[in-house]
């Protein structure tokens, strides 16, 4: 009896009976001897081997990788030895079955075409020698995704199994940083493989409790059909939290990010099984494709408003330490996110989907929450009822996906909803509950349910790839399609400046947020102490202090722009009732921006009908130009508001079809305005940024103009394009009743820690020039401008 044919006997003690050969599989992993193979590839092959040794397959085992035998065999098989059997498989057979499991794997060098040809020679002749039919070849690429064209080119040139068999090549994520390399990368895929010969891997869809989405939806169809939609679910949370930090793994995070870690793929995945239509047979990979694929065409698209982003206080250093950055490197890279998503179909229509991810946080643990809605009014007390059907309890369904207080994968659904049908050679419930409140409830107030036996994604996954599962895995259009979604919102937060967070349990309250308005918002106590960075205290507030002598507002950027809409909007109501109308100057540049949306979206009762819009300083390009101060007002405020035309007054830059041509007076008519229509050209608040090189308005370092004297607006000149620019002198501005200085975001740090030490010069520091004859001077400064 040959070898081969001998091992694929099941062994229970002895030998006893031959296995009817169904043919052979060779699995080859590629790169072998990292630590996704340690970890978990060869325990998931080890594992499909013990399942399936005794139905008729022959298999041979290939762990390559680059490195020459002579070093990588040591490895290799040092990984696995600690190949292990679940509890339920008897020591003897484990042992034996690991035994044959170590005789039929070996190591390959795959650097070259040559390599690729000699291995695919090497698998020829070894069936023939064994009179064995190769039913399928398995291709699993745990490798960086640039080294994959090279791999399938070699592949598909000369180390495809012969006609009749099956080939699949198995990808592991990322599958590209965006739609654009997505779409190549697919490309590259394609022209080796067939769509169907492609099994990308995302670990979570192994996951058991993910994996009984669609089961459970399934079988309980009858109850969940009538209150699975908008009329009766209140919202979804799918969250993954993780204790970790990205220590050791920061070039891959500063790549990469939270969102595409984790969320554009596990949690949209998630997602989809969630809410697509459950399909009429689940176990047909096309039919869970296609819903899948209608689902993630009717998302929403996610906005800026829909998203909040954190970064752990320790994850700059770290990213200067491992990839060797200077001590002012910084980065605006997320390492935790909270995206809201909303589907535009009838049955989820105005629900919030809430996706949650964050590294150093105060627990491990991910699940999945169905919340509904809770309409009922319960008159008589708990102790008078029927607590088990009782409506006014919560009512939820989970899909606990592992680790938190549980500690393990589970179902559980509120008693007060139904009792859940469940595949019992599966799942079981469990009638001795751990004493565990989950989200506010004892684990009494549920029907909890758990596997049978606990398995690891990669097996399940594995498992998946050998009997052609496809529905498991990411196909090339709803990877796409995934891509088109996420990509606009991650080019937008990279504008973006996440709050720092300190980590683990110090982090408090300071990453919880709300629902409001349809969009997303961090939830801060304004009243609380301002955060010290260096001592890495729990404490963060909006606090007034002093700066260079003057009232300083400071709080986290969304927070500080509340107040000072606030201030402003109760600068507007005085002015109103003083003189009856409201004189607001306001600067331009990329600082305001949050300022005017957040005054057209939530500040309904500012009085705009008796308000002046002025501008301290514009660009020489017309209103239409990207550039354009007047330009930017437009888009993000005046288009949002109902203030009156002739209340609105951009500055003339453009005259007898020219751009500020100073025969064409533009400054001299914008201040015969002001002198007309502000009473003693006193505005009533002024808006000011300050520029990294210590300008403000447009009033630049070594101007000769607008620092002193009687000109109230004037031309100026600016270092960097657009070079001609109008502006309010300084004299003008310091006329004003409040003049407030906005500086947002860590790029201003050392150019506030530059003035706060530096000679009050406003030749040299035009910011030093603001000094109100009579009125008062505030600056607003967000913690990331103070600490970085």
């Amino acid at each position: 009896m040959k070898w081969r044919t001998l091992f694929c006997l099941l062994l229970v003690g002895v030998i006893a009976v031959t296995c009817k050969k169904k043919g052979h599989i060779s699995v080859i992993l590629v790169g072998a001897t990292g630590d996704l193979a340690k970890k978990y590839l060869w325990q998931g092959l080890f594992q499909l081997y013990l399942n399936e040794v005794s139905r008729g397959h022959t298999f041979s085992f290939h762990g390559a990788a680059l490195t020459p035998p002579e070093k990588a065999e040591g490895i290799l098989f040092d990984s696995l030895k600690t190949l292990s059997c679940p509890a339920d498989v008897e020591p003897d057979r484990c042992a034996l079955v690991k035994d044959q499991f170590l005789k039929l794997t070996r190591y390959r060098q795959l650097k070259t075409a040559e390599n690729y040809t000699a291995l695919h020679q090497d698998i020829l002749s070894s069936l023939a020698e064994e009179d064995l039919h190769e039913a399928g070849r398995l291709f699993y690429l745990s490798v960086p995704p640039f080294a994959y064209a090279d791999i399938a080119r070699n592949i598909n040139a000369s180390c495809r199994p012969p006609p009749g068999a099956w080939l699949r090549v198995v990808l592991e994520k990322p599958f590209g940083h965006d739609y654009k390399s997505a779409k190549q990368l697919a490309s590259d895929m394609q022209t080796f493989f067939q769509e169907e010969e492609i099994y990308r891997v995302d670990h979570y869809l192994g996951k058991q409790a993910v994996e009984q989405i669609l089961p459970f939806r399934r079988r309980n169809q009858k109850h969940l059909e009538p209150i699975w939609n908008r009329q009766h679910i209140d919202r979804v949370e799918i969250v993954m939290k993780e204790t970790v930090d990205a220590k050791g793994r920061t070039s891959f995070y500063e790549e990469y990010g939270v969102i595409r870690d984790v969320i554009q793929n596990h949690l949209t995945e998630i997602l989809t099984l969630v809410a697509m239509e459950v399909p009429k047979n689940i176990t047909n990979s096309d039919y869970v494709l296609r819903a899948k694929m209608e689902l993630l065409n009717s998302l929403h698209p996610v906005e800026g408003s829909r998203a909040v982003i954190g970064q752990y206080q320790n994850y700059v250093q770290q990213v200067r330490e491992e990839m060797e950055k200077p001590p002012h490197f910084f980065t605006n890279t997320q390492t935790f996110a909270s995206a809201l998503i909303y589907i535009d179909n009838m049955r989820w229509e105005g629900v919030p989907f809430l996706l949650v991810s964050g590294k150093d946080l105060d627990e491990r643990t991910s699940y999945v929450r169905v919340v509904f809605k809770d309409n009922a009014f319960c008159l008589q007390k708990d102790s008078a009822r029927d607590t088990v059907k009782n409506p006014c309890k919560p009512r939820q369904v989970i899909f606990h996906i592992g680790h938190g207080e549980l500690g393990f994968p589970a179902l559980l659904v509120s008693r007060n909803l139904f009792k859940p049908s469940i595949v019992p050679s599966q799942w079981q419930e469990i009638s001795e509950l751990p004493d565990v409140v989950l989200f506010g409830q004892p684990l009494s107030d549920y029907y909890v349910y758990r596997p049978n036996q606990e398995r690891e994604a990669y097996s399940i996954l594995i498992s998946n790839i050998y009997r052609g599962k496809k529905e498991s895995f990411i196909t090339t259009q709803n990877l796409l399609a995934s891509w088109k979604f996420w990509t606009p919102i991650l080019q937008e937060l990279e504008r973006v400046s996440p709050r720092i967070y300190p980590g683990g349990s110090e982090t408090g309250q300071l990453l919880d947020f709300v629902i409001e308005h349809g969009e997303l918002r961090f939830l801060t106590d304004e009243r609380l102490e301002m955060m010290d960075i260096q001592q890495n205290t729990n404490t963060f507030a909006s606090t007034q202090s002093k700066f260079l002598g003057n009232t300083m507002v400071s709080n986290w950027a969304d927070q500080l722009i509340q107040k000072l809409a606030q201030d402003i909007q109760e600068a507007a109501d005085e002015a109103v009732r003083h003189s009856g109308s409201f004189h607001l100057a306001l600067s331009g540049g990329s600082s305001p921006i949050a300022l005017f949306q957040r005054l057209s979206r939530h500040h309904h009762g500012f009085p705009w009908k008796h308000t002046h819009l002025w501008m301290v300083d514009e660009r020489c390009v017309p209103f239409t130009d990207i550039e354009s101060n007047f330009g930017s007002l437009e888009r993000h405020l005046l288009q949002h508001v109902r203030i009156p035309y002739n209340n609105i007054h951009p500055m003339p830059v453009q005259r007898n079809q020219r751009l500020c041509a100073e025969e064409d007076m533009g400054t001299q008519v914008y201040a015969q305005d002001i002198a007309a229509l502000v009473g003693n050209s006193s505005f009533d608040f002024v808006l000011l940024g300050l520029g990294n090189d210590g300008h403000t308005a447009s009033i630049f370092p070594g101007s000769q103009n607008g620092i002193t004297g009687d000109e109230m607006v004037l031309f100026s000149r600016s270092p960097i394009k657009p070079h001609d620019r109008i502006s309010l002198s300084l004299p003008l501005i310091n006329k004003a009743r409040k003049v407030a200085v906005l500086v947002l975001g860590k790029g201003k740090h050392e150019i506030l820690t530059l003035i706060s030490r530096a000679e009050s010069n406003p030749n040299k520091w035009p910011i030093f020039g603001v000094k109100p004859t009579s009125g008062q001077l505030l600056w607003y400064i967000d913690y990331e401008t103070l600490f970085r």
